[in-house]
């Protein structure tokens, strides 16, 4: 296990033992976990996210702390980065929590954007 997947899997823990509140880097920060499965190997993961709440939709932001490559998690999740409210949901979660204005100074990219909006029980079988 990585260090990345080894501090995640305590912020997991930590989530649904507290039932969504956690310490640390997260505390007092909207927090979801993305589960998933991977693009290649089909295996199920879960990844803690920051998310903007916008109605009824979660979005959430592809920063990797502003380093130059997309996360892992970006890749299992199809999201269009030319939306044209990218840039406006971008700047509201910057507004809510000032480090999101210093990702994009830290890497060439454009970072994506992705809006989840949950799915009905009866959809998910």
């Amino acid at each position: 296990m990585t260090e990345r997947e080894d501090r995640n899997a305590g912020i997991i823990q930590e989530f649904r033992t507290n039932h969504g509140k956690v310490g640390g880097y997260f505390e007092g920060r909207p927090l979801l976990l993305l589960t998933m499965r991977g693009a290649r190997t089909g295996v199920e993961r879960t990844t803690p996210l920051a998310y903007l709440a916008d109605g009824e939709r979660f979005v959430v932001f592809a920063t990797k702390g502003g380093a130059p490559t997309n996360p892992d998690w970006y890749y299992n999740v199809s999201a269009n980065p030319a939306e044209p409210e990218r840039s406006e949901l971008y700047d509201r979660q910057a507004e809510r929590w000032p480090a999101f204005a210093e990702y994009p100074k830290k890497t060439p990219r454009t970072i994506p954007v992705i809006v989840l909006e949950p799915l009905d029980q009866a959809e998910t079988g």
